[in-house]
């Protein structure tokens, strides 16, 4: 039977309304009717440990989102509210621990460790791979290792023929050491050295400017086989005294003027300061809109998450693109670069040169 508009009986309103009802108060209350599982964390039962096969090593494995320990006797006091949080593991490490690094024709292996800890896996490294250390110096993290020529092992590791000739170079390789521009970092350089003659004493370490391609190349498979030969050592406990006193003061210092920072001072070159700035900018995720080397200047949007946004209407439109709030600038002055700051006049937020600065800061040092 067909019912007429108008008709319907007041009932299936109320039903309707009610039903609706429910349903706002459900959306408004937003969690308020799921279950509660914070006490899980606490009444929880330990699992079975993971089963490694025999031939896995185990000290390549560990755990990506580790738990941290309850104390048995003191679960029962524990409130959702005191769960303890789990550990930062971004905290002073970098994303990979052992990073092969080039820039200006020179390549280092950038270590998340001090120069304490590797001083003696650097020393192992070489006595394993048959080059031995003729001379060291761990206040200027300096190691020399013994002539090449004589070892199967050693010559085949830095390049040279199989054949030895009575009037082939006498070949050695230096390894240098040094703390990181990062905070518990270390930098390690190598480089195959000849000379006419054996050399009897430690050679002072000389930068080479725009070495040959063959020499790079040996330089980055000297660091791979390094890096890896220190990944297979990284439960060691031994620690060198003498190289703890190679740290030397910090290359980045955060300058101030009552209690404002003014500048960020470098004690580096000029293209390991820009390449640094530009990796701490990025790393930071403060979007560069445009930057000019030679110039010695970044344009950068600093704007607050908030002052990005724009309402509601962010749903319906593009995202918005980078806007220049800020400048950034990089300069030479006595021996080393000066990184500033200015603020755009026509930026009204509330973000400062003083913590774009700080906030390089962080991911500079």
């Amino acid at each position: 039977m067909q019912v007429l508009s108008g008709t319907r009986s007041p009932r299936f309103y109320r039903t309707i309304c009610a039903a609706s009802g429910l349903l706002l108060l459900a959306t408004a209350s937003g969690c308020s009717l799921l279950e509660d599982r914070s006490e899980r964390y606490v009444d929880a039962r330990e699992g079975t440990p993971l089963e490694l096969p025999e031939s896995a090593d185990e000290s390549r494995f560990s755990q990506v989102m580790p738990i941290r320990e309850i104390n048995t006797s003191e679960s029962g006091k524990m409130y959702p509210s005191d769960i303890p949080r789990p550990p930062d593991m971004t905290s002073e490490i970098l994303q990979e621990n052992y990073v092969i690094e080039e820039l200006d024709g020179r390549i280092w292996l950038l270590v998340n460790d001090v120069p304490g800890r590797l001083w003696p896996q650097a020393t192992a490294y070489m006595n394993e791979r048959g080059l031995g250390v003729a001379y060291d110096s761990p206040q200027l993290g300096l190691l020399q290792s013994e002539l090449a020529n004589f070892s199967k092992q050693a010559r085949e590791l830095v390049g040279l023929t199989n054949q030895a000739s009575a009037d082939e170079p006498m070949t050695v390789i230096q390894m240098r050491m040094s703390p990181g521009i990062r905070r518990k970092t270390t930098e390690i350089q190598v480089r195959r050295v000849e000379r006419s003659e054996r050399p009897g004493e430690l050679m002072p370490w000389q930068d080479i400017a725009n070495p040959p391609a063959d020499a790079m190349a040996l330089q980055k498979e000297l660091l791979a086989d390094l890096g890896e030969f220190l990944k297979t050592r990284e439960e060691s406990k031994s620690f060198s005294r003498a190289a703890s006193g190679m740290t030397s003061e910090p290359l980045v210092r955060l300058e101030s003027e009552n209690e404002e920072a003014v500048a960020i001072r470098m004690d580096l070159d000029y293209g390991r300061s820009w390449a640094e700035a530009n990796r701490a900018l990025e790393e930071a995720e403060i979007p560069v809109v445009d930057l000019n080397r030679s110039a010695g200047w970044l344009y950068v949007d600093f704007r607050t998450a908030d002052e990005k946004e724009s309402g509601w209407f962010d749903w319906f439109s593009d995202k918005e693109k980078p806007r220049h709030t800020h400048t950034v600038t990089l300069e030479e002055r006595n021996g080393a670069v000066f990184i500033e700051a200015e603020r755009l006049e026509s930026y009204d937020g509330e973000h400062t040169t003083s913590d774009l600065l700080n906030r390089l800061f962080e991911y500079l040092y």
